[in-house]
């Protein structure tokens, strides 16, 4: 048996709908294959998907024909921009948001056969703290949480961050502030975040970067199209660029972690309450 290539394995979530969270997971994919990195993006919003929708993409398959056993992992895969490989998930199919253990542990055993070509895994949770976005984001190496400037959106971040640490143990956690006005918006927020974590909770938390609102993602989202690909110069796509760069310098992360297998292991066991 040869040497398993390493993979980075990273949830991108929030807590809170509507900070924006797709189309940071999305134009992160982008810029890190700009760096030469070999990307896939999977949309694990279940029940509810749209990165297809945001790239006018219309998938002939999804993840619900490969649980089915009609086809196979490679058969759906969808040739994004920027040369990153994207996994679709099925759109108001309510079976998708509660899986089985059979069906977690097909999905992801599937992933073995595309180990050798991607060096990075993006996964593009649903909104809220529901059982599915939990098993995806314990399973995943790194958690960039995305959070903007509104109550509401700190405090659903401070839930996840808790319910995360309390139940499962997990320590680390990577903010980026999203939608910000000013760099010293984004330092702000971030600092209100951890002014509540380091009352209450032993973690630890990194700050990746300020994404300021601009008009431009309006824009590109409106022609379907990603943010860097449409308007590259723009304020929110340097800026993107910049936390990429940060992702980019994280440590791999020693055996069994940088295996999808641990990936597959990790999720399965959540799935049936082991983890």
């Amino acid at each position: 048996m040869g040497i398993k290539h390493p993979v980075q394995v990273l949830a991108v979530t929030g807590g809170k709908g509507g900070v924006g969270k797709t189309n940071v997971a999305l134009n992160l994919s982008i810029a890190l294959a700009e760096m030469g990195r070999r990307v896939m993006l999977l949309d694990a919003d279940l029940g509810l998907a749209n990165i297809d929708v945001l790239l006018g993409l219309s998938p002939k398959h999804t993840i619900a024909d490969v649980l089915a056993g009609k086809c196979e992992l490679r058969d759906i895969l969808l040739h994004g921009p920027g040369g990153i490989k994207i996994i679709p998930a099925s759109s108001g199919t309510q079976a998708m948001t509660q899986l089985s253990l059979q069906q977690h542990a097909g999905l992801i055993s599937a992933f073995s056969e595309i180990n050798d070509q991607l060096d990075v895994l993006i996964i593009d949770t649903a909104a809220g703290i529901s059982s599915s976005v939990v098993s995806f984001v314990i399973a995943s190496q790194e958690v960039l949480i995305v959070v903007t400037n509104e109550p509401t959106s700190i405090t659903d971040a401070y839930a996840l961050i808790k319910l995360l640490h309390r139940d499962h143990q997990v320590m680390r956690y990577r903010i980026i502030a999203n939608m910000v006005r000013s760099q010293q918006e984004g330092q702000q927020l971030f600092n209100k975040l951890t002014n509540v974590t380091e009352r209450f909770l032993d973690v630890t938390m990194q700050y990746l970067g300020a994404i300021p609102f601009d008009e431009a993602l309006r824009k590109a989202v409106q022609r379907q199209r990603p943010l860097l690909e449409c308007y590259p110069r723009s304020k929110a796509a340097i800026a993107i660029r910049g936390v990429a760069q940060k992702i980019d310098n994280f440590p791999l992360p020693a055996s069994p972690r940088g295996h999808l297998e641990f990936f597959v292991e990790t999720l399965v066991s959540c799935e049936v309450g082991r983890c």
